[in-house]
């Protein structure tokens, strides 16, 4: 339906060409300001219009998709989520970049989040803003951050004995966030998912075991959170806002949650054990008080974790008319300006390292030394059109991680991610 309120042949009545760009919900504020800075930076070669998908990352794949496989001429740069490069290049959906365009984008482009962009050699998606997991504690429950997942969960359950705040906020859902987790610890050990040729590799070596131990040990260890099973990123904010996390692995958006007050003046929450009653530690005192961060917990000692990377990246379709502004366009919507509104204003970090140098980045992004670390040891989900099917039933095969059979989970998590691969059709 929206198609139809469209211009024909992609431009408008002035003969201007017409460049539609379809992004995600979140932060279509700040998409939108790019779109109009960069059609007036055109100076009439081009109009770019902002359009806005769902919310939901899966309705958002599912548009597109359904677009692109008729041939809709009006979809002409897409905003896509990390994971589905391999999908849409694959499916002939995305056009890849001229090799002269290639090397400007790797250039000052963070690598892991170029990364993404790439399958089979080509680049397919020029990165605009990235992601990335930290740990946020608790100075006053641990003075010092636990640096690897055994010592995280041991001092947890220290506290545990002792009565006090101790749960380990995790996303132990049915979900994306689950497989991130899994992937986040499989990298970390060494492992790894799949190949670009599709090849399994889950079962080579201990990695895989290794990961899917550390999980098992989190959800049944005495600080676990009973809602690990349905807990996403979210949730793991509100835990530990509201007193009874010790520790949470998340993004940096939790940062500026638990620094904004609440509507009664108060904020962050206070110091409150797993039944909601005050403790001895300080109750006078709010958490975002004793709110700090670090590098996301190691799998091996010394050896610095490599969580899995996420963003948006920018493509070109195959099915619009007008490729060569379209390329053009995406250069000026990954630009530093771009970038450092969407990270400042949409609360995304950005993938031109050069940013993580200025002042009013680092104004509105304290840990950012932890981010850019984390950032630059960061792993990438598989590169595989399969990948949707293959987090779907990782996510299954995981949940819930209490129930995991550290001894026979990974003969199933190799079966299942096999079908995945040879499954066909790329659209569920």
């Amino acid at each position: 339906m929206a198609v139809a309120t469209l211009t024909a042949c992609g431009s408008s009545d002035d003969g201007v060409p017409v460049l539609n760009f379809y992004t995600a919900a979140d932060g279509a504020t700040q998409y939108a300001q790019s779109a109009e800075d960069c059609t007036r930076a055109a100076n009439g070669r081009y109009r770019i219009v902002h359009q806005t998908l769902p919310k939901s990352a899966d309705d958002q794949r599912l548009q597109l998709a359904r677009r692109l496989v008729a041939g809709d001429p009006e979809v002409d740069i897409m905003l896509l989520d990390v994971t589905w490069t391999a999908e849409f290049a694959e499916a002939g959906w995305i056009e890849p970049f001229p090799e002269d365009l290639a090397r400007e984008v790797a250039e000052g482009t963070l690598p892991a989040a170029y990364e993404t962009g790439m399958y089979q050699g080509r680049l397919w998606a020029a990165p605009l803003n990235t992601n990335t997991q930290l740990l946020w504690y608790r100075t006053d429950l641990s003075p010092t951050p636990p640096a690897t997942w055994d010592e995280m969960i041991r001092r947890s359950e220290e506290l545990a004995r002792q009565g006090l705040p101790s749960y380990i906020a995790v996303q132990g859902a049915q979900y994306e966030g689950l497989t991130v987790w899994f992937n986040t610890l499989l990298t970390s050990a060494g492992g790894q998912i799949v190949d670009e040729s599709g090849k399994v590799l889950i079962g080579e070596g201990d990695a895989a075991r290794r990961a899917v131990e550390i999980m098992h040990r989190v959800a049944t260890s005495p600080a676990a959170d009973p809602s690990l099973p349905v807990s996403q990123e979210n949730d793991g904010r509100l835990l530990m806002e509201a007193g009874l996390a010790a520790f949470q692995v998340n993004y940096p958006f939790v940062n500026a949650s638990i620094n904004t007050p609440a509507p009664d003046g108060g904020g962050g929450g206070a110091f409150l054990d797993e039944r909601g009653r005050p403790t001895t530690v300080d109750t006078g005192r709010q958490v975002v008080d004793v709110f700090a961060w670090a590098p996301y917990p190691s799998v091996e000692p010394g050896k610095p974790a490599t969580v899995t990377i996420g963003g948006f990246n920018l493509a070109v379709s195959t099915t619009g008319g007008h490729p060569d502004l379209a390329f053009e366009a995406v250069r000026c919507l990954r630009n530093r300006d771009n970038q450092l509104r969407n990270a400042v204003g949409a609360g995304v970090p950005p993938t031109l390292i050069e940013l993580y140098d200025d002042p009013a980045f680092q104004a509105e992004y304290p840990a950012w030394r932890a981010i850019l670390q984390s950032l630059e040891n960061a792993s990438v989900r598989p590169k595989t059109p399969a990948y949707q099917n293959i987090s779907i039933v990782i996510a299954d095969v995981l949940n819930p991680p209490a129930e995991i059979d550290v001894d026979t989970v990974v003969a199933r998590l190799t079966e299942e991610v096999e079908r995945a691969v040879n499954s066909e059709g790329l659209v569920p």
